[in-house]
C-alpha cells in the first residue's frame, strides 16, 4: 500500500542521553496509526521530529515519496503536517478566529482580508461539525473540547495531510472523547493521516487501524492493531509480562483523620460531607467541572471556605493556609501538573524537597549532598527516569514529571494524601507502580483522597466511593456497592 509518511533509521540524542535509536516509522494515506509505549520510551521526540519541533542527528524521512526534513512546526504545517500537543498551544486572549487563522492569515496586497478570513474559519468549523463554535468567540469561553476543535480547524486551514493527537482525550468529558473519535473518523475518511498517542489502550479499540509500540528509543512492534491482545501490547510496552494493572496491598482502615462538615466554597463545592480514615483510598468520581478539584483545593486551602468545617486530625480550621495544611500532614497534587503541580524551571531534587525545605537547612542555605540523598531513594521507589537529580524537571516526559509530583507528598511525609488525576498523562506499566505505592501509603496508615475521571482506576484501587454532581457530593459507600452506571448515573444527574 503507499505510504504517506516514512521515518527512516531516526535517531536522536540529548548529551550522553540517547531518545531514539534507529526508529523506523511508515504512515498510511487515511488511516488511525497508534503510537504507544510508556514514559520515556521516545514518542514525544519522534513527534516533535515530525513535526518539525526537533531535528533528527540521523535518518531520512519521506512524505508522498518526496524528501522531507522541515527546519520548524511552521515549515511542516505548510508541508500538511500538523501536531497537537496534550497541553494545547492556543491564545486564551484572543478569538477562535485570530487563534484558527494565526500564522496563516489571508492577505491581500500586505492588507488582511477580514471576510475571507472569516469565510475559512466557518469553513473550518463546519467541516468538523461545529458550527455552534462562532468565529467572534473569545477561547476562554470554550471549554476544552472547544478548544482542541480550534487547534484542528487550524491545521485543516494548512491542508493537513498527517495529524498528530497527543493524550488528545486527557482533559476530555467521556462524551466530548465520543465526539472527538467521531471526528477522527471524518478526518480519515478524508484522506488524512492521524497518529494518535494515548496511553488508554481501550481507545484504540475504537479508533486505531495499526500501531507501533516504541520502548527505551526503539521500534519493538507494529502491526494491526486488534490483532494482538492488549496484554500482548502492554507486555512489548514495559519488556516484561504485566500480571496486574490493579495491584492491591492489604491494608486496614483505621480512625478518621479527615472530617468534612457541610462544606461550602466560594462557588463549589455545595454542603459536602466526608470522613476520611488512616488506611483507606477514598475514591471521588464526576464529570468535568463537577466540583471535584474545588473540594480538593478547598480542604488544601487553596480555594477559600464561604461555610462549613474542616477537621484534619485535632485540627479543626476550615481557613488554613497550604502552609498549614502541610504542618498538619496534608499533601496535595494538583491536576494541573504545568502550573501547579511543579515548577517546571527547577531540578527534581528541588521539586521533590519544596513542601520540606527548611528539614535539610542550615541557617537557612540548603546542603546539596543532603538534597541529592533525601531524594535519591524516593525517585528510585517511584521508578523516575532521569538523567541526575539536578537536571530541570521540565526536561522530563510528562509521566515521570508526574512520577515527581506526586514522589513529593511521600518524602514529605503526608499522612493525608489528595491526589487530583494521580496518573494523568501516565503509561501503564508506571501506573500500576502508582497504583502499588497508593496502596503501601494506605498500608502504612496514611489516608488517601482520590479524584479520577478514569472510572476503572477508581473501582481498581479505591475501598470507598462517593460521586459528585453540580457542587453536591453523594453518601460515600464500599466500592461494591457501586456499579460504573451507577456512578455515570450519578454523576450526570440521571
Amino acid at each position: 500500500m503507499t505510504s504517506r509518511l516514512r521515518m527512516s533509521d531516526i535517531r536522536k540524542s540529548y548529551g550522553p542521553t540517547a531518545a531514539l535509536r534507529g526508529v523506523d516509522l511508515e504512515l498510511r494515506p487515511g488511516e488511525v496509526h497508534a503510537i504507544v509505549g510508556e514514559n520515556g520510551a521516545g514518542k514525544s521526540t519522534l513527534m516533535k521530529i515530525l513535526s518539525g519541533a526537533e531535528q533528527p542527528d540521523t535518518g531520512a524521512m519521506e512524505l508522498d515519496g518526496a524528501v522531507y526534513r522541515p527546519t520548524g512546526p511552521q515549515s511542516a504545517r505548510e508541508r500538511g503536517v500538523a501536531m497537537i500537543y496534550q497541553e494545547l498551544a492556543i491564545c486564551p486572549d484572543l478569538t477562535v478566529e485570530a487563534n484558527v487563522t494565526l500564522g496563516q492569515e489571508h492577505n491581500g496586497f500586505g492588507l488582511l482580508t477580514a471576510s475571507a478570513n472569516r469565510a475559512r474559519v466557518e469553513s473550518a468549523l463546519a467541516q468538523l461539525g461545529h458550527p455552534e463554535i462562532k468565529p467572534d468567540a473569545p477561547i476562554a469561553t470554550l471549554n476544552p473540547a472547544g478548544r482542541q476543535v480550534v487547534e484542528i480547524a487550524r491545521a485543516l486551514l494548512s491542508d493537513v495531510k498527517v495529524l498528530v493527537l497527543d493524550e488528545p482525550t486527557s482533559a476530555l468529558t467521556q462524551e466530548d472523547a465520543k465526539r472527538l473519535f467521531e471526528l477522527v473518523r471524518s478526518l480519515k475518511s478524508r484522506g488524512v493521516t492521524v497518529v494518535y498517542i494515548s496511553h488508554f489502550l481501550e481507545e484504540l479499540d475504537a479508533i486505531a487501524d495499526r500501531f507501533t509500540v516504541l520502548r527505551d528509543g526503539q521500534a519493538v512492534g507494529s502491526g494491526r492493531w486488534g490483532d494482538v491482545t492488549r496484554e500482548k501490547v502492554v507486555e512489548m510496552m514495559v519488556g516484561r509480562t504485566v500480571t496486574e494493572q490493579y495491584p492491591r496491598t492489604p491494608h486496614e482502615i483505621g480512625a478518621p483523620v479527615l472530617e468534612l462538615a457541610d462544606l461550602n466554597g466560594e462557588e463549589l463545592p455545595t454542603g459536602a460531607n466526608l470522613t476520611l480514615r488512616r488506611g483507606e483510598i477514598l475514591g471521588i468520581a464526576g464529570i468535568i467541572g463537577s466540583g471535584r478539584t474545588e473540594l480538593l483545593r478547598a480542604v488544601y486551602g487553596l480555594d477559600p471556605v464561604r461555610a462549613g468545617r474542616v477537621k484534619v486530625g485535632a485540627h479543626s480550621n476550615e481557613r488554613a493556609t497550604p502552609a498549614e495544611r502541610i504542618g498538619q500532614g496534608v499533601g496535595l497534587v494538583s491536576e494541573d501538573r504545568k502550573t501547579e503541580g511543579l515548577a517546571l524551571d527547577l531540578s527534581i531534587s528541588d521539586n521533590v524537597v519544596l513542601s520540606q525545605l527548611d528539614t535539610g537547612s542550615t541557617f537557612g542555605f540548603l546542603s546539596r549532598s543532603w538534597l541529592r540523598g533525601a531524594v535519591g531513594e524516593v525517585l528510585t521507589r517511584f521508578g523516575v527516569k532521569f538523567r541526575d537529580a539536578d537536571q530541570a524537571v521540565g526536561d522530563l516526559s510528562g509521566g515521570n514529571q508526574q512520577k515527581v509530583a506526586i514522589a513529593r507528598l511521600f518524602h514529605q511525609h503526608a499522612d493525608v494524601l489528595l491526589l487530583d488525576e494521580p496518573t494523568k498523562g501516565v503509561d501503564v506499566g508506571s501506573k500500576a507502580d502508582i497504583y502499588r505505592q497508593i496502596g503501601a501509603a494506605a498500608a502504612s496508615g496514611k489516608a488517601v483522597l482520590v479524584v479520577s475521571s478514569y472510572l476503572p482506576e477508581l473501582f481498581g484501587v479505591c475501598d470507598t466511593l462517593a460521586v459528585m454532581c453540580r457542587g453536591k457530593l453523594s453518601p460515600v459507600r464500599p466500592i461494591s456497592e457501586w456499579t460504573p452506571e451507577q456512578v455515570i448515573a450519578t454523576a450526570t444527574g440521571a
